[in-house]
């Protein structure tokens, strides 16, 4: 067990695995994810009949599984890594393993995307009252589960996360916006408009919690600005809603 840790309280396998995803913050829609990967490894593993425990499976089993993932059902990259790394966390945080050949699976190369981005305008659609209050009440439960204590507490912020997916959904559909739209494409857009107003590469990162500036760079592809000052979008949005 690793120190700090607290020791899992479920017996059942799936039990464990949510309980610690749950422990450690992991989101509602990872939790869901990191489950699926778990139960169809152990499922295809056991398709002949003899189901058996991933203690008892390694790299080999692993290997098989994503070698399927990729030549049979020709998932994408992506999905390809999310099921890796739902493996990982089953073995290293609930099964306790950390073992050298974790190190050593291949993960394939992702091909690096532009990110969607909204316009100031199309932003200044989306923030309708409704969504404003959504934002507003996400932004104080996740604030109010972070100076929670960890072990045993729920994590209230799941409640909000497909309401305020549901909510951003109908308002993209109210501004008449036809490109995708998610929580995510709003922290696209406002670092590409805090580049837009000049800001320091290195200041966009810090606010996005970036480990490595290559990661903020991508920005600068959608743009192909300079950087310089610090102004926020918002400052000039706030001119543009009622």
């Amino acid at each position: 067990m690793k120190p700090g840790i607290p020791p899992l309280q479920s017996t059942r396998l799936l039990d464990q695995l949510r309980e610690r995803i749950r422990y450690m913050h992991y989101s509602l829609s990872t939790e869901k994810v990191y489950l699926y990967w778990a139960r169809f490894f152990i499922r295809w593993h056991g398709r002949n009949g003899q189901m058996k425990h991933p203690r008892t499976m390694g790299a080999p089993e692993i290997e098989a599984f994503l070698t399927m993932l990729a030549a049979e059902r020709k998932v994408s990259t992506s999905t390809h890594n999310q099921a890796l790394s739902a493996l990982l966390f089953l073995y290293r945080e609930v099964l306790n393993l950390d073992l050298p050949w974790m190190d050593g699976i291949n993960r394939p190369a992702a091909k690096r995307r532009i990110p969607s981005v909204l316009t100031k305008d199309e932003v200044a659609g989306l923030l309708v009252p409704a969504m404003r209050l959504q934002l507003l009440a996400a932004r104080a439960v996740w604030g109010a589960d972070r100076q929670a204590q960890r072990g045993g507490v729920e994590r209230r912020h799941h409640l909000f996360e497909e309401r305020l997916q549901r909510s951003l959904k109908k308002a993209v559909a109210q501004a008449g916006i036809c490109k995708p739209v998610s929580v995510h494409t709003l922290r696209h857009s406002f670092a590409t408009h805090l580049l837009q107003a000049g800001t320091d590469i290195r200041t966009v990162q810090e606010l996005l919690g970036h480990s490595n500036v290559s990661t903020t760079m991508i920005y600068t592809h959608v743009l192909k600005v300079a950087a310089g000052g610090t102004a926020s979008p918002l400052d000039a949005l706030g001119s543009m809603v009622p």
